[in-house]
């Protein structure tokens, strides 16, 4: 099990888009987001999927803490969010 504290995590919209998105890298089994202290927690049997899923977060506009967040995470993490909001309805 990995947590990883994530910046620009607003909603539940959000989270949707994280969970969607992990589950589709190769590796992980499970995945968590706690919207309150903006972590997300992935387990994976393969320690290696870490670097995959840093890579993913990051280009869904929600980098690592301590990563560069620049105004085209902040605007890709609006994007996520919509579809995200946009998927929960529709499921």
């Amino acid at each position: 099990m990995t947590i990883l504290e994530i910046l620009n995590l607003k909603c539940g919209g959000c989270a949707n888009s994280i969970k969607k998105g992990m589950l589709a890298i190769e590796g992980v089994t499970e995945v968590s987001v706690d919207l309150e202290t903006s972590k997300v927690t992935i387990n994976s049997e393969d320690v290696t999927v870490l670097i995959n899923v840093k890579s993913k977060l990051a280009s869904m506009g929600y980098p690592e803490v301590g990563d560069a967040n620049t105004i085209i995470h902040k605007a890709k993490s609006f994007v996520s969010c919509a579809t995200g909001r946009m998927t929960s309805e529709t499921e």
